[in-house]
């Protein structure tokens, strides 16, 4: 798929890390992106930057999604990308001083992290498969998840978060099968480690002990790397129903 004006992209969680990375790098190759996040402050200023549009939008509620991506269609047209950023990472262990991991706290990532990627991949797909299609191959749209390594190797207290990561993983290849015959792709990325506030929070000492861990390059990968696979993603239409690690070959030794 070709970005260009008429390229409609919406991020969400594009307020900051992933997510901004995105936006900026979706709009700067041309594309109208619209951003969804709660953080309308932060949110309004990174789309005035990128001579786009902010919605507030709740991408654990439906109705929200729903309402959001009403909002883009009237105010600059059908979405043909949608990308998956918005998250949270609350460390628990399944048992701490002898009381279970607390419920609402699983639930509320399960809510964000799972349930808002469905939400809006399948709303957004929905509007895909309405419009003609803009390509030879009969491409609609395409849409990008975010997963995460912890999919595969969780660490200890990442139970909430794995189990959200991993599912989305999971959702890929029926999602990218379910919706091929309307020449909608499906790809999501599993980052490994990433300067996002999830980490640039954390004291520098953190941050670059975690870097060294990673084999190479010995660092915290940038929002815009994840960016530049985003694009890669958005333009060449061979790339369907797969997650990509983008990691630096790290594995997350459990402990």
């Amino acid at each position: 798929m070709e970005i260009s004006d008429k390229t409609i992209a919406v991020v969400t969680g594009g307020a900051s890390g992933l997510g901004e990375g995105s936006a900026r790098a979706l709009a700067k190759a041309g594309a109208t992106v619209v951003l969804f996040d709660l953080d309308k402050e932060r949110g309004s200023k990174v789309a005035q930057e990128i001579s786009g549009l902010f919605v507030e939008v709740d991408v654990s509620d439906p109705v929200s999604v729903a309402k959001g991506l009403r909002t883009v269609k009237e105010n600059a047209g059908p979405p043909r990308v949608v990308v998956n950023c918005a998250g949270i990472a609350p460390a628990q262990k399944t048992v701490s001083k002898g009381e279970p991991h607390e419920f609402s706290l699983f639930k509320k990532v399960i809510d964000i992290n799972l349930l808002g990627t469905m939400n809006l991949a399948t709303q957004g797909a929905a509007m895909m498969v309405a419009e003609e299609s803009i390509t030879d191959d009969g491409e609609r749209g395409v849409i990008i998840n975010t997963a995460s390594v912890a999919a595969f190797d969780g660490q200890v207290g990442q139970i909430a978060y794995s189990a959200s990561k991993a599912a989305v993983a999971g959702m890929t290849l029926p999602m990218a099968r379910d919706l091929s015959r309307d020449g909608v792709r499906v790809m999501t990325i599993a980052p490994g480690l990433f300067g996002t506030p999830m980490l640039l929070g954390m004291p520098q000492e953190v941050q670059d002990a975690l870097g060294e861990q990673v084999p190479f390059p010995s660092r915290l990968g940038l929002p815009e790397e994840y960016a530049r696979l985003v694009l890669e993603i958005v333009r060449n239409s061979m790339l369907n129903g797969e997650t990509i690690r983008l990691d630096g070959a790290i594995r997350l030794a459990p402990r």
